[in-house]
């Protein structure tokens, strides 16, 4: 097996974590109205799952953090050249930091460290110590806003089918599972992109948050409706890991040298 078709093997492990993740975090709202990330949901699912399973967890999120850098910097999944094109792959670079730090946060609960602070705030707050950092969190409030619209734009034309096997894309259910998924995140993407913009001009972190503050923001009966469409995602995201039309990363032409 070459380094291409493990990594590839790896991707898929991490779109069932990514699956998992997301229906944790809907059963969480649901069931006890408790709000968390993607990373609470990894902390919720590490108390009643041995090192190992978190181990596979961290590879496979590993795997698809690399891989969706990959297509940022190589565009191996073919977006097109126009701005459409460039959001898209600056998205990809955008998920794939944001796995790689959740296989940090993995790798930390394997060693028995735990969080429980607040990352996006944390980071708020840094930035407002800074010269122009009220600017920059409404810059990054803005490309969060950009990516929930693009999230509802996938909702509204199921263009996410594109990436699966045809007969897949075909079913009914797996079209309104990615559909109700991706309008959830683009909600969800929306809230927090609210936050970071006033956060910057305000100039106060206070009320700066993830998912986890999203979905405590939002009031019942929205916040379950919201949390159904998670689970939808988390649906999809499990038949991506098995139907997904995975363009492989040519890892040994690049550890060589060559494009």
């Amino acid at each position: 097996m070459t380094a291409s078709t493990r990594l590839t093997t790896l991707t898929r492990i991490g779109f069932a974590t990514r699956g998992v993740l997301y229906a944790v975090i809907a059963y969480l709202i649901i069931r006890t109205g408790r709000s968390e990330d993607t990373g609470g949901a990894l902390a919720y699912l590490s108390g009643g799952s041995g090192k190992f399973l978190l181990g596979v967890m961290a590879a496979g999120l590993l795997a698809y953090g690399i891989w969706r850098l990959a297509d940022a910097a190589l565009n191996i999944e073919g977006h097109d050249t126009d701005k459409k094109g460039v959001i898209e792959r600056v998205g990809a670079g955008l998920s794939g930091l944001a796995h790689l730090l959740l296989t940090w946060q993995a790798i930390q609960l394997i060693q028995g460290v735990s969080s429980n602070g607040n990352g996006v705030q944390d980071g708020a707050r840094t930035a407002l110590t800074f010269p122009g950092g009220g600017i920059a969190i409404l810059l990054a409030g803005a490309v969060v806003l950009l990516v929930g619209i693009v999230q509802l734009v996938r909702a509204a034309k199921a263009s996410f089918l594109r990436h699966l096997e045809p007969e897949m894309a075909k079913r009914t259910w797996v079209e309104w599972s990615g559909r109700a998924g991706y309008a959830a995140r683009g909600v969800v993407f929306l809230i927090v992109g609210y936050f970071l913009v006033a956060a910057g001009l305000d100039a106060t972190a206070s009320g700066v948050g993830g998912m986890d503050a999203a979905l405590t923001w939002l009031e019942s009966p929205l916040d379950v409706i919201v949390a159904l469409g998670l689970l939808g995602f988390g649906i999809f995201s499990l038949v991506e890991a098995r139907w997904r039309i995975i363009q492989s990363v040519p890892v040994d032409r690049l550890a060589k040298g060559r494009p």
